[in-house]
């Protein structure tokens, strides 16, 4: 048996660009047993869990294997759709969307999505890419602010796949882009966009999916390139300091990590006056589980359990016109020497 997976007869051209997009993934359903083999994988990523294997597979393999894919289950349920995982749907209409702003009437370039846990996979996505014939590949992890537990796991899942390539094509990553002024201004337009069709709030809340202390202590970039983020779309939004709040969401375990805590401030905001509040997820690009239940469901009647009148939520840039544009501009902009790629509009 070879280490290396078999080549396809057509060779892919070196000067020919794939865009290879990376999102976290899903189960195939809520049923408890597709819940179960999701969170196996996804809790067994050394960059997800930085515990021992010795030390933490009896924990995942025990109490969590065994409770947690019903009560989980459970929760995906209230997003699940007729069609199937928001995630998985927004991440695919994305890439379609973002193909078809690339493509010119000389050319197309070939975009594909992959999960890192579950499917489509990376092997699967890199295998359509090399037959559309790009032997050079910008891989884009659906994370604006870099974290080595989704962008670099990401990442990881690639790197692994290229180790069974016998011919590896060229690959540029793009895996910090919180502050680029296309993402940012669309943050923008959404909060606009949600002012005029709903009104103001009394406050707006910019929640991140939060990561343990440890990891920011041992030197992960995250908490700085969120608290950029959350500087640049305020300023760019004119809001004063009293009226913005950054905050950490979906922590998991009992290791502390980053705050505010998105749900503390759920309970604590009423009391100091705020009726009304907004809230938008800027470190998701695709709605999911965190965004549509954690905050739009169950952030909801925790705020109004504590006393406040109204959330209201804000969704993800998704396949938005005005942010597919702007992925284009991020991607051709990281050309190299300067060479940007085409897109339909020039």
């Amino acid at each position: 048996m070879s280490l290396f997976r078999k080549e396809a007869a057509k060779r892919p051209d070196p000067n020919r660009i794939g865009v290879l997009l990376l999102n976290l993934g899903t189960p195939k359903s809520p049923k408890p047993k597709h819940v179960r083999k999701f969170l196996k994988h996804f809790l067994s990523d050394r960059r997800v869990i930085e515990m021992h294997p010795l030390l933490w597979r009896p924990i995942l393999h025990g109490p969590i294997l065994t409770f947690r894919p019903r009560r989980s289950g459970k929760i995906y349920q209230r997003i699940w759709t007729e069609d199937g995982s928001p995630l998985l749907l927004e991440t695919a209409a994305l890439a379609q969307a973002l193909a078809q702003e690339l493509a010119t009437a000389q050319t197309s370039i070939p975009v594909e999505f992959a999960c890192t846990y579950g499917h489509p996979s990376v092997e699967s996505a890199l295998g359509k890419l090399k037959a559309a014939g790009a032997g050079k590949i910008i891989a884009l992890p659906l994370y604006p602010q870099y974290a080595a537990s989704s962008s670099g796991a990401s990442l990881d899942a690639l790197w692994r796949e290229l180790l069974r390539q016998r011919n590896q094509p060229d690959v540029q990553t793009i895996a910090h882009y919180g502050a680029h002024p296309a993402y940012i201004k669309s943050l923008a337009k959404s909060v606009r966009m949600h002012w005029e069709a709903q009104g103001r709030a009394d406050h707006i809340l910019f929640s991140f999916h939060g990561i343990p202390q440890a990891q920011d202590k041992a030197g992960d970039p995250y908490r700085l390139e969120c608290e950029r983020t959350a500087q640049l779309l305020a300023h760019e939004l004119g809001l004063a300091q009293h009226e913005w709040t950054m905050s950490y969401q979906s922590k998991f375990g009992p290791a502390p990590w980053l705050l505010p805590s998105t749900q503390d401030l759920f309970a604590k905001l009423p009391a100091e006056g705020v009726r009304t509040l907004s809230v938008i997820c800027p470190g998701f690009l695709t709605d999911c589980l965190e965004t549509l239940e954690e905050i739009a469901l169950t952030g909801a009647e925790q705020f109004q359990a504590a006393g406040g009148d109204e959330l209201r939520y804000i969704p993800t840039l998704s396949t938005r016109e005005d942010w597919v544009q702007g992925l284009a501009q991020i991607i051709s902009e990281t050309q190299s020497e300067g060479a940007q790629l085409p897109t339909s509009r020039g």
